[in-house]
């Protein structure tokens, strides 16, 4: 299943020599196709006080009907991912498998990574299928998104993807946080990052006690978070809706890669920071 990139590469150039300057512009592009699917995303934009309204009355199920009959529909009519930031189809087909980004309803530098397809959160018997497309690798290759609201680059070990547990989100539909860590957080993990290994080991994060473990890959394209978190023990493979996983870059002394936390305890979005802080945002 061919990956079809959403931007231009010349788009990317003229965002980064703005980003540069400091200069944020609000630029729309028309998606790029290639190979049999297609997709679509807004240029850069400087960010909104708050993140895209979500239907007032559809409770734990707005996060789905937004994606599915906004900015779905909107791509399929006018090549225009809106409310969403980016939309990406595997094929053209109308019911190919995607994803969509859209912006947190809290703003910052908050975005989410939701499936097209209806898709429940960790309770899922689907998490461990091997054809399940890699999420947390298509919620890391957004992360750019978070640059327009700092004004440059965000360091690749600044930013975390996050997975609530089924008790602590309000909504029922799939969906991974893309934010920056918070400034104590950031500390913690770098500190720590000799003692992080391909093993699990506990490690202390703000007063709390997550599983870290290391993962060389530094793309995340060939890595399966359920299935590390699956081999932690036998309760977590069989209640992955108890575990909530936080992912974020890492600098080790022989290459990049990341670490993966997760625990039944304090949820993982709680590490995160839609200000940015650690990146110099916020301000």
């Amino acid at each position: 299943m061919a990956a079809i990139h959403v931007m231009r590469t010349h788009t990317v150039k003229i965002r980064r020599a703005l980003l540069a300057s400091v200069v944020i512009a609000f630029v729309m592009t028309a998606g790029a196709t290639a190979g049999p699917g297609g997709g679509g995303g807004k240029g850069m934009h400087t960010p909104r006080t708050e993140g895209a309204d979500l239907l007032p009355n559809a409770g734990r199920d707005a996060l789905r009907q937004v994606v599915q009959n906004q900015c779905l529909q909107n791509w399929r009519q006018h090549k225009d991912p809106s409310p969403c930031e980016r939309i990406w189809l595997s094929s053209p087909q109308p019911d190919s498998p995607g994803y969509a980004v859209l912006e947190d309803r809290k703003g910052g530098a908050h975005y989410l990574l939701i499936p097209l397809q209806t898709f429940s959160g960790t309770e899922s018997g689907e998490l461990l299928d091997p054809d399940l497309p890699n999420y947390f690798a298509q919620a890391w290759n957004a992360r750019d998104l978070l640059d327009a609201y700092v004004g440059h680059a965000v360091p690749r070990t600044a930013v975390g993807l996050a997975l609530n547990t089924s008790r602590a989100r309000d909504q029922d539909q799939f969906h991974i946080h893309i934010e920056c860590l918070r400034p104590e957080v950031f500390d913690a993990l770098h500190a720590a990052a000799a003692q992080i290994t391909v093993k699990w080991s506990p490690i202390t994060v703000m007063g709390s006690t997550y599983e870290a473990m290391r993962i060389a890959d530094p793309s995340l394209d060939a890595t399966r978070p359920f299935g590390l978190v699956a081999q932690l023990s036998p309760d977590a493979k069989h209640h992955l809706e108890n575990y909530t996983v936080l992912i974020t870059g890492m600098q080790y002394p022989d290459g990049a890669g990341f670490v993966i936390l997760t625990s039944t305890g304090p949820t993982a979005e709680l590490l995160l920071d839609p200000g940015c802080t650690v990146a110099g945002g916020g301000g």
